[in-house]
């Protein structure tokens, strides 16, 4: 493995719906981590009242939505895609990046939706270092019924929720990380195996590499706020939504603006750094508004226009930011201005709400 070219992006995260891919496979340049199967089919009022949702929601699974994930299968033409953020955020870097650049790290149960997941990332380029459930959990599955222009999302996080550091610091899977240059941590993961986390911050910052998080939903600063605080430090790129950033600032007492982005970017900015040798750079993104950058130590704070989709194009804007932010980071591994990388991302976000999913 040693003289052959190393995969650059590293991504670490919680997979919802695998094997390695061979040893004489070229070392992935981007890891992450997360892994599930997105299920996503065609449903009407009914089937929403049946399995007790709302139109346009997102929710965690219970006993009585265990049914719905054949349900959309065997009933419903749904569509099987490689789900999880930052294995959706994996896919799109690996689509702009040269072959064999990327590796995504998640745990996924011993089962035929676990087969799909690598089947999707292998023909997408992308590599995966699968943990089979030491709890011989299923395989995450996220069921999406569509109904008109709304997505209601049940996820079963199952084997999502099982990884473990041991993994991570597994002989073969540790020289992974210590080949790649970028790494990149879905936010979710932080409710999953924060010390995963906090062992890739480190080491980035130890051996001078770029370590980017994403805070990827409003629980995760506002209910896991310790362990976003503890990551804080290691962040060199660290991506948010507007509501993601909101959040950030409001369950912190010496943040005085709640809700203005900008000056929240530049707080977040200016946050203690572990890594002298970067400055960090936040990004913030406001769906079709302008997405903002803050540099540390750069008083002005940056906006980008997105690029305009027109409305009968929008197919579906479910995975738009993950589409962004795998965008952004191949135009960072490939040392692309902030500018072009912001471009790159939001070019890539618009060629996705053109699909199903993060497609």
């Amino acid at each position: 493995m040693g003289s052959q070219e190393q995969y650059t992006l590293l991504c670490l995260e919680n997979p919802l719906l695998g094997n390695s891919m061979p040893s004489m496979t070229p070392l992935p340049q981007y890891l992450t981590n997360i892994a599930s199967t997105d299920i996503q089919g065609k449903g009407d009022e009914a089937m929403l009242q049946k399995y007790g949702l709302k139109p346009n929601d997102a929710i965690l699974a219970e006993e009585k939505h265990m049914g719905l994930y054949e349900d959309l299968i065997q009933n419903h033409d749904a569509k099987l895609i490689a789900g999880g953020a930052a294995q959706n955020t994996a896919r799109g870097a690996q689509y702009i990046l040269p072959p064999s650049s990327v590796l995504y790290i998640g745990c996924v149960g011993d089962d035929h939706y676990a087969s799909l997941l690598t089947d999707a990332c292998n023909a997408a380029g992308l590599r995966t270092e699968y943990l089979r459930s030491p709890k011989n959990s299923p395989t995450g599955r996220c069921g999406v019924i569509i109904t008109g222009q709304d997505r209601s999302m049940c996820t079963h996080l199952a084997a999502a929720n099982d990884y473990e550091l041991s993994h991570l610091k597994s002989a073969p899977v540790w020289s992974l990380v210590q080949a790649a240059k970028f790494y990149y941590v879905g936010g979710y993961h932080l409710t999953v195996c924060p010390e995963a986390v906090l062992t890739l911050g480190k080491e980035a910052a130890e051996k001078d590499k770029v370590f980017m998080l994403s805070l990827s939903a409003p629980f995760i600063p506002q209910f896991f706020k310790s362990q976003v605080d503890e990551t804080a430090p290691y962040w060199d790129y660290v991506v948010g939504n507007e509501t993601e950033v909101r959040t950030w600032a409001q369950v912190h007492d010496d943040v005085e603006e709640k809700e203005d982005v900008k000056v929240i970017a530049r707080k977040l900015a200016e946050l203690p750094k572990v890594n002298g040798k970067r400055k960090r750079v936040v990004i913030v993104t406001q769906g079709t508004e302008e997405t903002v950058i803050a540099v540390q130590g750069e008083e002005s704070v940056r906006e980008f226009k997105v690029h305009v989709v027109g409305q009968e194009e929008i197919y579906d804007t479910n995975g738009a930011g993950d589409a962004f932010a795998g965008g952004f980071i191949a135009g960072i591994v490939e040392g692309k201005s902030l500018e072009e990388s912001v471009d790159r991302g939001h070019w890539l976000a618009s060629l996705s709400i053109k699909e199903l999913g993060p497609s």
